[in-house]
């Protein structure tokens, strides 16, 4: 009787194993696996072209804004002996407008020439022109885009790249030379007109409202 008994209690314990197993292997976690793993096929939630030209507007604004508010005499500041002048970043961004761009077969400028363009002027009135024209010329080519244009493989740039990482580089390195502007502007002691625009409305928003 004594061996009946430990022989259906070491049966029950085996079942019960075995369940339990049975459990892990088909539970939740493990049918919720092979989804996790599976390609995310969700549709973006916004399409590229509009938000980089939205993006890059605004930059083209603040590059503009920046340039027009640093002295002329302030353009050639340059904080180390080697480092791009005040003057010499403007013309950098410039300069990338074109030849990011032209990864994609967006022509170049007339006449234009890469190697010597950020040493071309040091006027202000015509490095803020060459600004107002490479950011037209970028905003252009990225509008003759289609959403499908985005897809179109770019080997050149890597196995896997394509037109929509060339405005992904354009955007970025424009938001990346502008924090250094705005470190040299500030290194100078001039405010960014659109930090002084909003001081200047918070400012006058605390005056008019009346103190309890």
């Amino acid at each position: 009787m004594k061996k009946l008994l430990m022989s259906a209690t070491a049966l029950a314990l085996l079942l019960s194993a075995s369940a339990s197993r049975t459990f892990a292997l088909s539970g939740p976690a493990a049918q919720s696996a092979p989804a996790a793993q599976a390609k995310d096929t969700t549709p973006p939630s916004y399409d590229m072209k509009p938000q980089s030209l939205q993006d890059f507007d605004i930059m083209h604004k603040k590059f503009v804004d920046l340039a027009t508010a640093i002295p002329a005499d302030k353009y050639g500041w340059r904080p180390a002996e080697g480092v791009r002048s005040i003057g010499e970043v403007f013309l950098h961004i410039a300069n990338a407008n074109y030849n990011i761009p032209n990864l994609m077969g967006t022509p170049l400028p007339a006449g234009f020439d890469p190697k010597t363009f950020e040493k071309s002027t040091t006027d202000k009135a015509q490095i803020i022109a060459a600004l107002n024209k490479s950011f037209d010329s970028a905003h252009a080519a990225i509008e003759a885009m289609t959403n499908a244009d985005f897809n179109k493989p770019l080997p050149k740039l890597g196995p896997d790249a394509n037109y929509g990482d060339v405005i992904y580089i354009l955007v970025t390195h424009a938001h990346e030379h502008l924090g250094q502007s705005i470190a040299y502007a500030r290194v100078n002691g001039i405010v960014p007109p659109w930090t002084a625009e909003a001081e200047a409305a918070a400012k006058a928003k605390k005056q008019a409202t009346p103190e309890n």
